[in-house]
């Protein structure tokens, strides 16, 4: 028969490990099914995984490499005796009790697991360009997050590309430390609310370079410099800049649960109110699948603390 467990834990990363360092300690002997390496969404130890140096997470006064900080959270949850596999959850039915989760090959007729109760840190990924270089030089110049990197780039000239909220929130932030950020946006207008928008434009430090994308990004150890196209007239230019921003946008990764689990319109999954609970009794969400606000690896660990304690007190009423 199939082996059902108390608490598995879908996804890993700072929320996940989180939750499974506080389920193990409450004798929960958690599952922690974390991902496949070779995917994009769905990587072993999330976001983190991909950054370098981590210099606001408490307790690490010189900082830490992204990398090494989420193998401390993985030895700790197993030193706790949570079980951890390497591998991806392609299936999971919530319609009956305990829930069916499978890996491998969704049509088989049994789950590979069975659980009582399910908390999910599949996280969320940040849209991308999609150009050469630009994964190879992300914590080298290339970032996602303005509050994790911007420290780094203390007077220099710095672009972030994007028109929406986000984008302005970034630039503005940036401005804290850059001589000067270059805002670009693929359309002569902004997406961000207006407010946001006044907010740059009475923003010295803020340039705006409308109507252009990039195209090409430079540097072999670090970033260099990128290369834009008008979009209107097709001529190119280069930009000497040593730190770029992509803030076009997350994707949560939550298509395991359309048609299952409550969600915005974003796609983010929705809990209730000061809690990690999901529309179904027994499964909670924490981090940034569920957070689309602050998510910061700090904030995705708070909340792995709160659906494992959730998690326990509604086993224990069972």
């Amino acid at each position: 028969m199939t082996e059902t467990r108390e608490v598995i834990i879908v996804g890993s990363g700072p929320a996940g490990l989180t939750a499974a360092i506080y389920s193990a300690r409450a004798n929960l002997a958690p599952l922690v099914i974390e991902g496949e390496p070779s995917s994009t969404s769905d990587q072993p130890g999330g976001q983190l995984m991909l950054t370098t140096d981590v210099e606001n997470y408490p307790g690490f006064p010189d900082g830490i490499m992204g990398p090494e900080l989420m193998v401390n959270f993985r030895a700790q949850a197993e030193r706790f005796g949570a079980e951890i596999v390497t591998d991806k959850v392609t299936r999971i039915d919530f319609s009956s009790r305990p829930f069916g989760v499978w890996i491998g090959d969704p049509d088989a007729t049994e789950p590979s697991y069975r659980a009582t109760s399910l908390i999910i840190s599949t996280g969320a990924q940040s849209l991308m360009l999609g150009i050469d270089n630009e994964t190879r030089l992300i914590g080298h110049g290339v970032s996602t997050c303005a509050t994790c990197d911007g420290f780094f780039f203390r007077d220099q000239h710095i672009a972030v590309i994007g028109g929406g909220d986000s984008a302005i929130e970034e630039a503005s932030f940036l401005t804290r430390f850059a001589d000067k950020v270059t805002l670009i946006h693929r359309r002569d207008e902004l997406r961000a609310s207006k407010i946001m928008q006044q907010r740059a434009f009475d923003n010295t430090k803020i340039e705006f370079l409308w109507n252009h994308v990039v195209e090409r990004i430079d540097g072999e150890n670090s970033l260099t410099g990128i290369g834009v196209r008008n979009v209107t007239d097709d001529r190119r230019s280069d930009l000497d800049v040593t730190g770029l921003f992509v803030a076009i946008g997350h994707r949560p990764n939550t298509g395991l649960f359309i048609g299952q689990l409550d969600m915005a319109e974003s796609g983010y999954l929705v809990t209730a109110p000061d809690s990690t609970r999901t529309n179904v009794e027994g499964v909670y969400a924490c981090g940034d699948v569920q957070d689309d606000y602050f998510r910061q690896a700090i904030t995705a660990a708070g909340s792995g603390c709160m659906a494992a304690i959730e998690a326990e007190r509604w086993l224990e009423s069972l």
